[in-house]
């Protein structure tokens, strides 16, 4: 078993070291989707190629201290330079069930790799949203020895925010949007997808006093309800809504180590601007080449608070908000995806 060393207070890992900006992977998207619904995106924000057999990704179950080579999972592929790689679980029967219940097929589709088919073997990618998921640099023979480097934390190691483990429809059974972070207010790490903000440019080495996942993530549902053509929700015959997985994002990332970032971003959307930003009353309009056909608002919390989709293009929303910082998801009639950010004043 290796041993998470609390050295100077809160610091991780067999092995710690120093970490520059734009230097080392990072973990740039999580998701914890509904069922087997279970996926990281790993960022490289150098401009070298890297080689993922040198990493592996680790579990620390419900609160747990202490991690093993059974709980942990050594990846394989190269990340290009400025570029991701998405990892699965490894769970492709169409007719499992229960805990062999299939990933649903866009989230498949969106794979570059797929781990941990026998929980027995490795349980690292079965992690649920009151889990802490690290990356961490070695072999699993270095992990039970405890000689590992940590290279990234997402959630706080010790710490176990479910509330009511005996209840398996419990509110809380992840980390919160306010403090502490367990407990007290919305759960944010189950059922959720979290991107990394463009702004991070490294990974945290450092085990944290109260987990705050909206200091560094924006946050979104793991699903979203199918629309047609007119912006409304569908329903299938039975009368349920209709919703399919919130996977668009998976596979790019935004971030400002990307030194080609914001005329990339540019090119692909044919200069798109979306103004007034900041908007004193909730209305934005979008202007470019491309045509906007599909528009999805979330607050910092994860929660949609505006949708429209229409084919013929959209130039212009309205979203009734309160003031703050919200996340659009928007897509184009070529099909391009692009996140941004919004403030309401």
């Amino acid at each position: 078993m290796r041993k998470i060393l609390l050295v100077c207070g809160l610091m991780l890992g067999g092995v710690v070291a120093a970490q520059e900006e734009c230097s080392e992977l990072f973990i740039s998207e999580y998701v914890e989707g509904w069922s087997n619904n279970k996926a990281l995106e790993i960022y490289n924000p150098t401009n070298q190629a890297v080689d993922l057999s040198e990493y592996i990704v680790v579990r620390y179950s419900n609160g747990a201290m202490f991690a093993s080579s059974a709980n942990a999972v050594q990846l394989s592929g190269i990340i290009q330079p400025y570029s991701v790689y998405v990892a699965v679980i490894d769970k492709r029967d169409s007719v499992g069930i229960g805990q062999e219940a299939p990933v649903w097929d866009e989230l498949q589709a969106k794979a570059d790799g797929f781990y941990c088919p026998v929980y027995g073997v490795s349980n690292a990618m079965y992690f649920n949203g009151n889990d802490a998921v690290s990356l961490e640099k070695g072999s699993l023979a270095d992990l039970d020895g405890g000689n590992t480097i940590l290279i990234d934390l997402f959630g706080k190691v010790g710490e176990d925010p479910d509330q009511n483990p005996s209840d398996d429809d419990a509110y809380y059974k992840g980390w919160t949007d306010t403090h502490p972070f367990v407990g007290v207010g919305k759960v944010i790490t189950k059922d959720m997808s979290l991107i990394r903000k463009p702004s991070v440019k490294k990974g945290n080495t450092v085990n944290p006093s109260f987990f705050n996942a909206l200091l560094e993530w924006d946050t979104i549902p793991a699903v979203v309800p199918r629309l047609d053509e007119d912006g409304n929700p569908t329903f299938n015959p039975g009368g349920n809504l209709v919703v399919d997985g919130n996977w668009e994002s998976l596979g790019v990332h935004e971030c400002e180590c990307d030194p080609s970032l914001s005329i990339g971003e540019e090119a692909a959307l044919n200069q798109l601007a979306i103004y007034p930003n900041p908007s004193v009353d909730g209305e934005f309009n979008f202007t470019g080449v491309n045509t906007v056909t599909q528009v999805e608002v979330y607050s910092s919390t994860g929660q949609m608070v505006f949708s429209q989709e229409n084919v013929k293009g959209i130039q212009s929303i309205k979203i009734d908000a309160n003031p703050g910082v919200y996340l659009v998801n928007l897509k184009t009639a070529e099909g391009f995806v692009s996140s941004h950010r919004l403030i309401v004043q």
